[in-house]
């Protein structure tokens, strides 16, 4: 049974109140898209800052893996100190912690100056492993919207934290971009102290930071404490607890591996995509940048506009189906893109010319429309896995299940990139047509769950 309602409160209310909940998720939404756009901002920069230190790409896999590692560990401490001492302390403190965490990322080059390489790249994973720490604090944003949200209402406000999520990712890669490029970089360094240091480097890492700071200030200026029922003891479970219920759960336990299969197989193109582009179309981080903006505006349309109504027409089951296909298909056509785009009747060449209008080169277009195809199979993908687990979950469960497959695709997102990357140096097809090869076996499982849906069962 759980105990009396706790209430606490910042600046002196008792609690949000009915009438303040509206503003109360716009604030968390606002602050988690703060936060993520600081995280995109320093995507498009990643692969070449770890390249600068002339260590080996498995390093590049390493670095992104620690970063959903530390998240997958942290939330639930996160989350339940939450629950303790909560919302808005946690909130607000993770927050700043990013900021911190972005702040020394972008030092890293004046460290390795004075102490090596090696000190360098343990400075960048030290980093990101901070900032994945602190970006488990979405399980405290999650439980802020339930918190102040009527449970008929709460699937919407808690789809807005998954959309300031996609906008994060829209916007941050191209702000991160712009804050690399070369005219950028020779105003900051015309403009700030010499103290400063500027680089295509430093100044994403140093906007990031800024960003998270904001979000931060945010949540301390502005974000109420919610009145919050705590859980007693006695119903609390341990993480590998819930795994191993959902895994006992025949419903579940294809979905929990389907997260978890997709999330490694996914690994490649997140991961190695801009390895990829630089090596075999010229991109640098801001046009890398301009792809994955244009990704990101895809992945946003698909599933604002398109993905919803198809999964009404199809049902999730066969949708998932089809996205999975779609996925597997891109991923495997993907680093074949220049010798594709050779066939198309336009001009040859690379993509490099992205930024200077020679964008109609048959390999850019090739690479653009696989791109539109895995956006398409990504967003498809996942929003179905996401409506399949609701479905098969209890009422009572549904938290706990979403954490348990968000859980499996962290750590799908831990063991992936850097599988993926050192599989790129080995050959710079394998992570992409691996990841493809991975998806068989789901689309296979969830081909076994259309055929059996009107029985229900998988």
């Amino acid at each position: 049974m759980p105990a009396s309602p706790d209430r606490s409160s910042a600046g002196g209310d008792d609690d949000i109140g009915a009438g303040g909940s509206r503003r109360a998720v716009a604030v968390v939404i606002a602050v988690v898209f703060l936060d993520l756009l600081g995280f995109g901002v320093v995507i498009p920069i990643l692969p070449f800052y770890v390249r600068s230190f002339g260590v080996s790409d498995v390093f590049i896999g390493l670095i992104a893996a620690a970063y959903s590692l530390a998240q997958f560990l942290a939330a639930p401490t996160l989350g339940r100190i939450s629950d303790e001492r909560g919302r808005r302390p946690v909130i607000a403190f993770s927050v700043a912690m990013a900021g911190v965490a972005w702040l020394v990322f972008g030092f890293a080059t004046e460290i390795g100056a004075v102490a090596g390489s090696a000190a360098a790249v343990a400075t960048l994973l030290l980093s990101r492993t901070l900032a994945g720490a602190a970006g488990g604090n979405i399980s405290a944003a999650q439980a802020y919207i339930a918190d102040v949200t009527p449970r008929e209402k709460r699937a919407g406000a808690l789809g807005l934290v998954g959309a300031a999520f996609s906008l994060g990712f829209v916007f941050g890669p191209a702000l991160g971009g712009v804050a690399a490029s070369d005219q950028v970089v020779a105003a900051a360094d015309a403009l700030l102290p010499e103290i400063v240091p500027t680089t295509r480097f430093t100044l994403p890492s140093f906007l990031a930071a800024g960003l998270s700071f904001l979000a931060a200030g945010a949540a301390v200026a502005v974000l109420r404490e919610p009145e919050r029922t705590r859980p007693s003891g006695a119903g609390r479970r341990s993480l590998i607890g819930q795994f191993r219920s959902a895994l006992a759960d025949d419903a579940l336990r294809p979905l929990v591996a389907s997260y978890f299969v997709t999330s490694v197989a996914f690994a490649g193109i997140q991961v190695m995509f801009i390895p990829f582009a630089a090596d075999f179309y010229g991109y640098d981080a801001t046009a890398a940048a301009v792809f994955l903006t244009y990704i990101g505006v895809l992945g946003t349309i698909n599933q604002g506009a398109l993905v919803g109504p198809l999964e009404r027409r199809l049902g999730a089951v066969r949708l998932a189906v089809i996205g999975g296909t779609a996925l597997a298909a891109a991923l495997a056509l993907l680093p074949f893109t220049p010798e594709l785009g050779g066939l198309l009747p336009l001009p040859g060449g690379t993509g490099d010319g992205l930024l200077n209008g020679a964008i109609l080169t048959g390999p850019t277009v090739a690479l653009f429309a696989v791109g539109a195809l895995l956006s398409f199979g990504n967003g498809s993908l996942n929003v179905s896995l996401s409506t399949l687990v609701s479905e098969r979950a209890s009422d009572e469960t549904q938290g706990a299940a979403f954490g348990v497959t968000q859980g499996a695709g962290s750590l799908g997102r831990t063991v992936g990139p850097p599988v993926a990357a050192a599989a790129y140096v080995l050959a710079y097809w394998s992570p992409f047509v691996a990841g493809a090869v991975l998806l068989v076996p789901v689309v296979w499982v969830l081909s076994r769950g259309a055929a059996t849906e009107s029985a229900g069962a998988w």
